[in-house]
């Protein structure tokens, strides 16, 4: 049987923007841009830009061991910080506008980053996290769930984990899996397919948060909002 096109305003796993930041800090309240990147797929047409910033800051030891990049290299060869921050956000803002949707793996993550950053970035169109909607769907599967175990798990290629552009690539190529596995994603209107992660985000942190606290660690300042921490 043919693959029914998408309903009208339904999420197309065709039409995405796929966009991941490496950046200086696990904590999205303090990072700032080391690389940005955006794989823009509309149909058949595939585009992909990466670019390294300067982040004005030393970039941690720890953060470069993951993504490679020191503080040296940053210097002398990233761009402005405000420039880089400018331009991923007009790309994401104009792919909105173009009627694709933002793929972002741990969108709270990398979202709130932009907020932060920019002071005033709002969510102004549909966003599908790969992550989450994995963690809603197969709630009770053991193992770990980062970037490389669920490319591994869905079967796509990860050419080199925390590289920018190919965990936004990655992650776009799991987005396209999870339709096939559950076509009601596909079902769903946009409005509908952000009601129902901003929803299941909410449980997910809401039952963490009570274990946390069951073992008595500090959850101050925990987020049960989704896509950006509230």
């Amino acid at each position: 049987m043919a693959h029914m096109a998408p309903a009208p305003g339904a999420f197309n796993a065709s039409r995405m923007l796929s966009f991941d930041l490496e950046t200086t800090s696990a904590n999205a309240l303090e990072a700032r841009i080391v690389t940005s990147a955006l794989v823009r797929i509309d149909g058949k047409d595939v585009t992909a830009k990466e670019t390294l910033a300067d982040p004005g800051v030393e970039i941690p030891e720890e953060a470069a061991s993951v993504h490679g990049i020191t503080t040296e290299k940053a210097r002398a060869e990233g761009r402005d910080h405000v420039e880089v921050l400018r331009e991923t956000v007009a790309a994401i803002k104009q792919a909105w506008e173009d009627g694709l949707t933002l793929v972002v793996f741990n969108a709270p993550y990398d979202l709130t980053i932009l907020r932060r950053l920019t002071g005033d970035f709002t969510i102004t169109g549909p966003v599908y996290d790969p992550l989450l909607i994995d963690r809603a769907k197969d709630r009770y599967r053991k193992g770990r769930r980062n970037l490389t175990a669920l490319s591994e798990f869905y079967g796509v290629r990860l050419d080199n984990a925390h590289e920018a552009t190919s965990d936004a690539m990655a992650a776009a190529r799991i987005a396209w899996k999870q339709v096939r596995r559950w076509p009601e994603l596909a079902d769903m209107s946009t409005g509908d397919l952000m009601e129902y992660q901003a929803v299941e985000y909410y449980h997910l942190q809401d039952n963490l948060r009570k274990y946390f606290e069951s073992q008595g660690r500090n959850t101050k300042g925990f987020s049960s909002s989704w896509p950006m921490q509230g």
